[in-house]
């Protein structure tokens, strides 16, 4: 049960920076607009950039990190000393990550 918060903001930060979110952004511009016009100014208008700014930034994290992760995938494969289990560290949870990485800090100092 203690897996299931960080399974359900894993899949909320990868869907930020999907393109459907733009379409989320501006549909939630165009029911604001269409049912609070009279609140709709300046300050909605700033609310809804930082929106589109924040998934920009997400999208842009997320290309950068899988173009990463696509490039250490191939450099595990043309070596073969590496370990295999490592081209599927990406697919667990940050903290499981954090944690195995802390574990190979300690078996490298001992």
């Amino acid at each position: 049960m203690a897996d299931l918060p960080r399974h359900w903001t894993t899949h909320v930060g990868q869907a930020a920076g999907h393109p459907a979110a733009f379409l989320g952004v501006v549909a939630y511009g165009a029911l604001w607009l269409a049912f609070s016009r009279e609140s709709f100014g300046w300050e909605a208008i700033g609310t809804l950039a930082i929106f589109m700014m924040t998934l920009f930034i997400q999208r842009a994290n997320r290309r950068d990190k899988l173009a990463l992760h696509a490039k250490l995938d191939e450099l595990l494969r043309v070596d073969h000393a590496a370990r295999s289990e490592l081209t599927h560290l990406d697919e667990q949870e940050p903290e499981d990550i954090e944690q195995h990485r802390d574990e190979e800090v300690r078996k490298s100092d001992a």
